[in-house]
């Protein structure tokens, strides 16, 4: 594998980072409108580029190769060009994506408060790490063994509460700040 060379800050791709449901896709359209850029979900590039749900992948194939497979779609999408990239929550977990993010990406870890997301997340049945658990719980979980990746990000932005726009418009705060501290 050739190694990752780090573009300049204008040209990385954003790349929002946290828990599931914190609101990374919903966010990550609106931000890419307001800037401008295109779109990815890491999900759904997921699904296309295996032909079936997430969910699909868990129950069939197993979580291990569908981190893989993730694995696999994130560095095609970090070596795309510039784009708000919705990341799986359990993206970070891999050593590589973690290193194609800090060379290609500038990170935003959205991040909320745990009883806010488990509320979010029962709405659906969508999310096969939290089938037959209590949310609370398995995000508690999640969280411990991903904050600490999480908290590596470039920028953080509290998202608990709010409407999407205000966290869009907190989030291109922070980039600019964060472009500012990097500029000087």
């Amino acid at each position: 594998m050739s190694p990752l060379v780090a573009i300049p800050v204008h040209e990385r791709t954003i790349a929002l980072v946290g828990l599931m449901g914190v609101g990374k896709s919903t966010v990550g359209r609106r931000l890419a409108k307001r800037l401008a850029l295109p779109f990815a979900d890491g999900d759904v590039e997921i699904e296309a580029a295996a032909g079936m749900t997430v969910s699909d992948i868990f129950a069939r194939l197993g979580e291990a190769e569908f981190r893989a497979g993730e694995a696999r779609v994130m560095k095609r999408l970090l070596e795309a060009p510039r784009m708000v990239l919705a990341t799986g929550g359990g993206a970070i977990l891999n050593a590589e994506t973690r290193a194609a993010l800090q060379a290609r990406a500038v990170t935003v870890w959205m991040r909320a408060d745990l009883k806010t997301v488990a509320e979010r997340v029962q709405r659906r049945d969508t999310r096969p790490l939290l089938r037959g658990r209590d949310p609370l719980q398995a995000l508690t979980a999640m969280a411990e063994a991903r904050y600490p990746f999480y908290s590596q990000a470039d920028v953080t932005v509290d998202v608990a509460t709010g409407a999407h726009g205000e966290a869009v418009e907190a989030i291109v705060r922070a980039l600019d700040a964060w472009n500012a501290e990097q500029a000087a």
